[in-house]
């Protein structure tokens, strides 16, 4: 039996470098988007409890049955790093690259019938739910995949010296966590993805996103062209942006990821001062969408269960997101791999897994992107 579902309604008020230095195989794939869905998720289902009044048993009637669960506890059973007794919790959280349906016709790659976690970062949030750190993963990392079994109860043989984001294309949701898991011994509580076609729908709901560049952005792979300056970017812009690759850069994945850590910043300022819980009609479809584009574990498979997990998360300000990426070095090689600095990426590890920031050297003297700065909020 499937693990994947959709939740029943919901009722209101309840410095050494691991990894193989072989070259690896393929081109490098165009950029994907990224992942921007957990702070939008957050503040859309949050304030849809504020609606009330009546006809929100049939609203949540509705948007619990737009929602999607999978079942990652059953699929990947009692071997995994224990849960932290000190407050915080850890969400891990994917963009995936399919390109099948809506997502086909928004550029970037060839339908193949494959889905792929192109945009992958783990969230760390600490006791209090007052601040949080963020660590993207660069999908382009060789890893040493773990054996998993996927929420269909297929298995699948473990792997050395693969992408991170075969994980996903290989076993999905279930894999990647255990993937993540493995890499990092952190336990994580939550799973969340969004995919191409609600992530622009999400911004144009917004009114778009305003960012200021200081260099000019012609990147014709994510079809985005931007002079240097100050751009209110709807969906397709928005959705291109955090896909830029080539356009900025050293046109690696670790560019990409800056320009997405840069984006969220200013996408979680918007969302805060966009007035969203004084306008019931922008905050239902902010709702709708995001219920529709978002795949979620079972233990927020549901509206109520959702907003509550979210509403924690409303202290959270952008001053108060640590973004980091997680240690890497260029794979000697082949340029267009990275490799893991694996005692640099323990003590990010570490320092979560006791609920304490991540320490200022295991950040530098990593490779980066040289992206930087490129992209702020206004």
């Amino acid at each position: 039996m499937s693990a994947e579902s959709t939740p029943d309604p919901g009722i209101p008020g309840s410095n050494g470098i691991s990894g193989a230095r072989h070259r690896g195989k393929g081109r490098r794939r165009k950029p994907p988007r990224r992942r921007k869905g957990l702070m939008i998720t957050a503040w859309t289902t949050a304030g849809i409890v504020v609606l009330g009044g009546a006809g929100a048993g049939y609203l949540y009637f509705k948007l619990n049955g737009n929602l999607k669960s999978v079942d990652i506890d059953q699929a990947l059973g009692t071997n995994r790093p224990k849960k932290a007794d000190n407050g915080s919790e850890n969400i891990l959280v994917l963009g995936s690259d399919t390109r099948a349906g809506g997502n086909k016709k928004l550029g970037g790659g060839t339908d193949d019938g494959s889905a792929r976690s192109d945009t992958a970062m783990i969230v760390h949030i600490y006791k209090g739910h007052k601040k949080a750190s963020v660590v993207s993963i660069p999908r382009d990392t060789l890893i040493d995949r773990p054996s998993c079994t996927d929420t269909k109860g297929d298995d699948h043989p473990a792997a050395q010296s693969v992408m991170f984001n075969s994980a996903y294309s290989t076993g999905g949701a279930a894999c990647a966590v255990k993937t993540v898991e493995s890499i990092t011994d952190l336990r994580m509580d939550h799973y969340l993805e969004v995919d191409f076609a609600g992530f622009q729908k999400l911004i144009d709901d917004l009114g778009g996103v305003e960012i200021t560049t200081t260099k000019s952005i012609d990147d014709p792979d994510s079809h985005l062209k931007l002079k240097a300056g100050t751009h209110t970017l709807d969906g397709e812009q928005a959705l291109g942006l955090v896909r830029t690759r080539h356009g900025v850069g050293d046109g690696s994945d670790l560019g990409r990821i800056q320009l997405q850590q840069a984006f969220i910043k200013a996408l979680v300022n918007q969302i805060r001062d966009v007035g969203v819980f004084s306008n019931p009609k922008r905050l239902l479809d902010l709702a709708e969408t995001a219920t529709k584009t978002v795949t979620t574990d079972s233990d927020l498979g549901s509206v109520n269960k959702l907003a509550s997990f979210a509403s924690g998360l409303q202290g959270i300000s952008p001053s108060h997101m640590h973004m980091v990426t997680m240690p890497v070095a260029y794979d000697p090689a082949d340029p267009n791999r990275v490799l893991l600095q694996k005692k640099k990426a323990d003590e990010i590890w570490k320092a979560l897994q006791n609920d304490r920031p991540i320490p200022k050297s295991a950040t530098e003297g990593n490779a980066t992107g040289e992206a930087k700065g490129v992209v702020s909020g206004s």
